[in-house]
């Protein structure tokens, strides 16, 4: 009886220390756990539309708890683009870390070549699940090598919010199924097929589409592992359509004006008949842009409860204190400034976008003004989760920014909109170079005084000397990124005289 008692309590004391063991070696492994990254990423969304940070007419309640939770930035930037689909070529950045000059193509898919690694596919070989759903305008291979689970994925560029074609998650990675449909079913029975998706959910706008897939992967995916989760939104890109609940939180009539509105622009910059310029009629209204700007500002409003949802759940799953969260978009949108309506330019509201970041060792509520490109964005979260960057980025990161208001990674910043318009920023000081049809225009401007662009400097006396040195420096980096466009020829030739 003796022995019996005895082999029982050696029994246990070993169960009990295996048991401990093991929850130790479960602990450890929890606390050594990598934090999670959720990128929630907009689509045509400036700087300058979450209330939080100043613009007061906006509906933006969970973009708001962001900016408090976090560390937001008022200087992020796209570099420009080579294609009117200026979305393209500014994700293929942000995914490649690379600069405009370094990314392989220009055009409105700007597939990312096999021997550049994307930021997922650094995040899989660093031993995260990665995740992705919404618009993916980079080809259909980088998807495929980047992203281990994923659906409802857009490959294109814009759609009907309401009847988004789209593939679920395919694990050959081909994604070369189409949906069947038949286009006049009053007429005949004759079945054609809808390219680039293998199916097509009605009724559900785009931007609950792909947030629904989010929240079905954060209540799937086994906590054991850190995840990089890409909610890539196809909002507020036009059409600009939403629940009409959304459109009834604007009233027109409260909606401002902006400061540069102009009923046209002054010259011919080189897109003003491209699509998006024709949005909205020649000469522009006031009435036309605050009708613009209230479909804009409900779009964003609808994209930011379907966030708050995503964010709801991420709490919900318990692993919302170990994940950081993005939110930022692949660029701006004129709405009625300067006499435009598009992208396709290097105005701030084209290529400024709102950066926001928030998580385990950010600090909460603190403002930052230092100069970042979006193509930073990629090394600098690979230092905040401590893993190394692929040597073909080109970015630089801003992890230090983000701890420290006084710490600086980029002093100037370039910028180009295809062959025929250049920028530089130094500083308050920007200054916009212009050769379209043979023709010549400059813009200097003061962000500090100026942050419209309203007031060219260009002909005042006091800032000739600074324009023509900004000039001078601004060439010499277009040589540095090896620019071989025809304004960039021509600016080397007037600084040579």
């Amino acid at each position: 009886m003796k022995s019996y008692c005895k082999n029982s309590i050696i029994g246990s004391s070993i169960l009990i220390m295996v048991f401990f063991l093991y929850s130790c070696q479960q602990l450890k492994t929890e606390v050594n756990k990598k934090p999670n990254i959720l990128f929630l990423f907009a689509d045509d969304q400036r700087s300058g539309t979450i209330r939080e940070l100043g613009n007061i007419e906006i509906i933006t309640p969970n973009l708001d708890k962001l900016v408090k939770k976090g560390v937001s930035f008022s200087n992020t930037y796209i570099m420009g683009g080579n294609s009117p689909a200026v979305c393209s070529p500014s994700r293929a950045m942000l995914l490649t870390g690379r600069h405009l000059y370094g990314i392989e193509t220009q055009d409105w898919q700007s597939p990312i070549l096999e021997e550049t690694e994307s930021m997922p596919e650094t995040f899989i070989k660093a031993g995260y699940a990665t995740f992705g759903t919404g618009k993916h305008h980079n080809g259909k291979d980088v998807f495929a090598r980047g992203f281990s689970d994923g659906d409802e994925i857009f490959f294109g560029g814009m759609c009907d919010h309401w009847n988004v074609p789209v593939y679920h998650f395919d694990s050959t990675g081909k994604y070369d199924k189409k949906t069947p449909y038949i286009k006049n079913p009053w007429h005949d029975n004759n079945v054609e097929y809808i390219e680039n998706c293998d199916h097509v959910i009605q009724g559900k706008h785009s931007s609950e589409l792909f947030a629904d897939a989010a929240i079905d992967f954060l209540k799937s995916h086994d906590n054991k592992k850190p995840f990089f989760a890409y909610i890539s939104f196809t909002a507020p890109h036009d059409p600009r359509s939403m629940p009409k609940e959304y459109k009834q939180m604007y009233d027109t009539s409260t909606i401002s004006i902006p400061p540069n509105f102009l009923p046209i622009h002054p010259w011919d910059f080189g897109e003003l008949k491209i699509r998006d310029e024709m949005l909205a009629g020649f000469p522009r209204t006031k009435a036309e842009i605050k009708t613009n700007l209230r479909d804009y500002y409900a779009m964003i409003t609808h994209m930011d409860a379907q966030i708050g949802r995503i964010i709801a759940q991420l709490k919900a799953s318990g692993e919302y204190e170990n994940t950081i969260i993005i939110f930022s978009a692949d660029n701006g949108l004129a709405v009625g400034q300067h006499g435009l309506m598009g992208k396709q330019n290097l105005y701030e509201h084209s290529i400024g976008v709102p950066f926001v970041i928030s998580g385990p060792g950010i600090p909460e509520n603190e403002k930052r003004e230092a100069l970042n490109y979006l193509f930073d964005v990629f090394p600098t979260l690979c230092e905040l989760v401590d893993i190394e960057s692929p040597e073909t980025v080109q970015g630089r990161s801003f992890a230090a920014s983000i701890n420290d208001e006084n710490k600086t990674h980029r002093e100037s910043m370039t910028y180009g909109y295809k062959e025929f318009m250049r920028a530089y920023r130094k500083e308050n000081l920007k200054l916009i170079e212009y050769l379209v049809k043979g023709e010549r225009h400059s813009q200097f401007f003061n962000l500090d005084q100026d942050p419209y662009e309203k007031n060219n400097l260009v002909a005042q006396e006091e800032y000739s000397l600074k324009y023509l040195e900004m000039k001078e420096v601004m060439v010499q980096e277009m040589k540095a990124l090896k620019d071989t466009s025809q304004i960039y020829k021509q600016l080397l030739k007037e600084t040579l005289k």
